[in-house]
């Protein structure tokens, strides 16, 4: 826990002394290098591919009652099971909310991770959040103590000859948690991997500089440097997104 707070404290102290780079500053046509002043469009996104264009479901497509100026319009759309809304033909669709990939609210992502949604902290061709996990943990129980006991014995007498015993056969019991996670999210390909020294590795092959930096070092080195060394790469090789609608 205080290394994933950690992290979150480097992201966002880092995200305040990256110099702004407004939208004037386009270097590619039609384009804009992401810039912590950068704004996505609002709106639903159905899938990654309209992450990259920058073009999602706005509001005015979507089939609701709901007050498009509520503060909780999302919160609230996102409450049903299916999402509503008409395509670029007029013509009325559906999707269930599972299916889509998340949303844009004043201009910040938010990615859905287990049917919840969570915001994206820090964005760049790779990029990083967190998020709250529910893990399921299946555990082996022999013993009416709740826990595996190597002396424990349901053919015992005192067992054996109680046709009640609830415990006589071995049983599992499913327990569930809750855990923050790390996650990344290559912005070329949408994919999105667990935090750790194997897919950072992996992402930073695209830079062979870097790459080669990186697998030198020692697997201490590796795991305390990760997110540096994904810092590095989002300088070296910056995000081009569309214009947003003004």
């Amino acid at each position: 826990m205080l290394k994933i707070l950690r992290v979150i404290f480097l992201i966002s102290l880092f995200s305040q002394v990256v110099p702004s780079i407004r939208s004037s500053g386009q270097e590619k046509e039609g384009m804009v290098k992401y810039t912590t002043d950068f704004r996505f469009n609002d709106g639903i996104y159905i899938n990654f591919d309209q992450v990259k264009m920058n073009s999602p479901i706005p509001k005015a497509k979507l089939l609701t009652s709901i007050d498009y100026n509520d503060r909780e319009f999302f919160k609230k759309i996102l409450e049903g099971d299916k999402i509503y809304f008409y395509d670029n033909m007029g013509v009325r669709q559906e999707i269930v909310k599972s299916n889509i990939w998340g949303y844009s609210r004043n201009g910040i992502l938010y990615v859905q991770i287990q049917e919840s949604f969570n915001r994206i902290t820090f964005v760049g061709s790779i990029c990083h959040f967190v998020a709250d996990i529910t893990t399921y943990d299946s555990r082996y129980y022999n013993s009416p103590y709740g826990y595996y006991d190597p002396y424990y014995s349901p053919y015992s007498y005192s067992n054996y000859y109680n046709p009640y015993n609830p415990y006589y056969s071995p049983y599992r019991s499913n327990m569930t948690r809750s855990e923050l996670k790390q996650y990344l999210i290559d912005f070329e390909s949408g994919k999105v991997l667990e935090f750790d020294v194997d897919n950072t590795e992996l992402l930073l092959m695209k830079d062979n500089k870097l790459y080669e930096e990186y697998v030198q070092l020692s697997r201490k080195k590796k795991k305390d440097l990760m997110f540096v060394y994904i810092r590095k790469f989002n300088e070296n090789n910056p995000l081009y997104i569309p214009v947003p609608v003004q």
